[in-house]
């Protein structure tokens, strides 16, 4: 009779409170994109209307968009891919990929935009049609606008950096489009040619700032960057709350991946404890940080807090509070004398 039988085994259940739900975000992209292909179109027709390098670094910067709202379509569908053989944890840094070509993107974009910008300064021309050729900026920038907010508010409540940075480089097109439109508005009333390409120059530099700032989020995210600190706080307020005499907490680490957020936390209980005792606890811990924290991969590793090779793991981790710490506040807080339990 054979002695190593299998443990049982059952399906996990689908989607349940402790899942990481991939989400499909690409509509989003589909709309960036539709607006990307709108907007250039009105903002070229200004352009050649005018004839004003400022509003063709705008158009520019559209056709940058375009490219960048592709490349967020892509990473999207990626990250939506579930975990495989593979891919245990999924594909959702797929989003940091676009994030940087996007930046990438961005750098070329404003490379051409100075170049134009100085060669237009050594070489100033007449602009015409001002009214008509802003009154069609002003109409592109106002549906940028509108898509920038679609964009960072899907962006913050899936907490998707690729729809972040998409919303954020629509908003900065806002921004960039209204000091162009108010530079054109200066040339025309006071018929200083050379204040056009000044403008279309500064808009250069205000578009590799942007760059810049998403090659460096999506280089954090590839990373690892851990969770913020206002995310690790909560965490370890909501473990404080399982701290006695007997169990502390140690090596508590987080990361982000894409909108996937991760942590794992070392729980030290009495060794005499029996299996069944320590799970149990680390049932309800993970049960208590998914109601109290939200969508979350949380991982416990148990260890006996007598055994010495339970200390020291990891050079950097987030503090959670011992015992005597909470004691402490306590007696603080009350003026009470400290209450052991």
């Amino acid at each position: 009779m054979s002695t190593n039988a299998s443990p049982p085994t059952a399906e996990a259940p689908l989607g349940g409170a402790r899942a990481q739900q991939t989400r499909d975000l690409s509509r989003f992209a589909y709309l960036s994109i539709v607006a990307a292909l709108v907007t250039i179109t009105l903002k070229v027709v200004a352009w050649r209307i005018t004839g004003s390098v400022g509003l063709l670094s705008d158009a520019a910067e559209s056709v940058v968009n375009l490219v960048a709202a592709v490349a967020v379509l892509v990473a999207l569908k990626v990250a939506a891919m579930p975990a495989d053989k593979n891919h245990h944890y999924g594909h959702t840094k797929a989003e940091y990929f676009s994030a940087a070509i996007e930046g990438m993107m961005i750098f070329v974009a404003a490379l051409v935009i100075m170049y134009t910008a100085v060669e237009r300064f050594l070489n100033p021309r007449p602009i015409e049609n001002v009214g008509i050729g802003l009154a069609i900026s002003v109409g592109a920038s106002l549906i940028n606008g509108a898509v920038a907010v679609v964009l960072l508010r899907a962006g913050r409540r899936y907490r998707s950096l690729t729809l972040t940075a998409d919303g954020k480089h629509l908003m900065t097109d806002v921004w960039t489009s209204a000091g162009v439109v108010v530079g054109v508005l200066i040339v025309a009333l006071t018929g200083i040619e050379r204040l056009d390409p000044v403008v279309a120059f500064l808009v250069g530099l205000n578009i590799v700032w942007t760059g810049w700032k998403l090659i460096r989020e999506s280089t954090e995210g590839l990373m690892d960057i851990s969770m913020s600190k206002e995310d690790n706080r909560a965490i370890a307020d909501i473990l404080a709350g399982f701290v006695t005499s007997e169990v502390h907490f140690h090596a508590l680490r987080t990361r982000e991946s894409g909108h996937h957020r991760f942590a794992e936390v070392h729980v030290l209980v009495p060794g005499a404890w029996t299996v069944q005792q320590g799970h149990d606890l680390v049932e309800e811990i993970e049960d208590a940080v998914h109601e109290g924290f939200g969508e979350i991969a949380l991982t416990c590793h148990l260890e006996p807090s007598e055994d010495p090779r339970a200390y020291g793991d990891y050079t950097a981790e987030y503090p959670v509070p011992t015992h005597d710490d909470i004691l402490a506040s306590h007696e603080k807080s009350s003026g009470a004398g400290p209450e052991r339990s």
